[in-house]
């Protein structure tokens, strides 16, 4: 039992209270990663969530609140609110300094809720999860299993642009230029930045055509509830500013799109398409190019290409880190 005077308890919250949370600057909350602020993980559920029981839990230190759980669970197994397909990271919401208290109350309240596991995926190593849950759940004797499960890749941006092309290899520099002079010799090049709701909902038929002819894999993973789940997150992401979209253009045409989040000083690289036609001069790596150039002129300080560990993403130095599955048996 703890020993301090404090009185701990938790409450279970909405998607209203969670946003009144987010939206106060004073809580101290860290709201790390993308994929747990209130607008994703309310999009998620009201799209992909059926099947599932919602378990929003806020745990208090008298009237302070220190962290939030937002689960969702099925059969007796709880998962933070998110799936691997769209989400590419999950952790809690907490207080820092307040990490190993959220972990024990959160631990000795899951069994009054008769939840059996916790199944914890797509965790990063510096997250709550990773750093005080397992210590915490393996300190009260439950039994705990984690294993990598996948990478993620990311880059620190230097200051400018010259720095970043010293940064790689010598062979992938050489590349990266005869890429470019390829398709500055076949014409009048643009890439531009598209924000705001009204204008990115007007390329989203460019992007999906995009994204699913340019790799046999991506076609099939757009279902009819994941296209829903990308319209609706497009547009509650862009409205808070969050999303945007950056567009290649060869000859005044669309060649290329990209899909990507500006969040806390930081881009992730989310999805992106091709026009095929195109295939041979690379517009892909080409506008992903383009999108670190830009991040590095805006002074953003990591660019992100998410999970996975596709080699196009060594090619332009991203470094590895680990991703972890978590399973606690309560």
């Amino acid at each position: 039992m703890r020993e301090d005077k404090f009185n701990y308890y938790v409450s279970p919250e909405n998607f209203s209270s969670l946003y009144s949370y987010y939206q106060k600057s004073d809580s101290g909350l860290r709201w790390e990663p993308l994929f747990v602020i209130p607008t994703w993980l309310q999009t998620w559920w009201d799209v992909l969530g059926s099947g599932f029981t919602l378990q929003l839990l806020a745990i208090y230190k008298d009237n302070q609140i220190i962290g939030i759980a937002p689960l969702k669970v099925k059969e007796k197994i709880a998962s933070i609110i998110g799936s691997d397909d769209v989400s590419d990271y999950l952790d809690f919401i907490v207080l820092s300094g307040q990490e190993n208290i959220f972990c024990s109350c959160l631990l000795e309240y899951l069994p009054k809720k008769d939840i059996s596991y916790l199944d914890l995926y797509h965790i990063r190593p510096e997250s709550v999860v990773f750093r005080f849950l397992i210590k915490e759940a393996e300190k009260q004797g439950f039994e705990v299993s984690c294993h990598q499960d996948d990478v993620t890749l990311e880059l620190n941006l230097p200051s400018c642009w010259d720095d970043y092309l010293t940064y790689l290899s010598g062979k992938q520099r050489h590349e990266i230029r005869r890429k470019m002079r390829r398709i500055q010799e076949a014409g009048s090049i643009k890439y531009y930045t598209i924000s705001g709701v009204d204008k990115i909902n007007h390329f989203m038929h460019t992007f999906f055509w995009m994204f699913s002819e340019s790799r046999v894999d991506k076609k099939k993973f757009l279902t009819t509830s994941r296209e829903s789940f990308f319209r609706s997150m497009v547009t509650n992401m862009a409205q808070e500013g969050y999303l945007k979209m950056g567009l290649l253009e060869l000859n005044h045409k669309p060649v290329s799109i990209i899909l990507y989040f500006d969040y806390n000083n930081k881009i992730y690289l989310y999805n992106s398409g091709y026009d095929p036609q195109y295939k041979s001069l690379s517009v892909g790596l080409i506008t992903k190019l383009f999108c670190i150039k830009d991040s590095i002129e805006k002074n953003k300080t990591i660019f992100d290409f998410l999970k996975g560990n596709e080699a196009y993403k060594y090619r332009l130095g991203g470094k590895e880190v680990p991703l972890y599955r978590c399973r606690i048996t309560i």
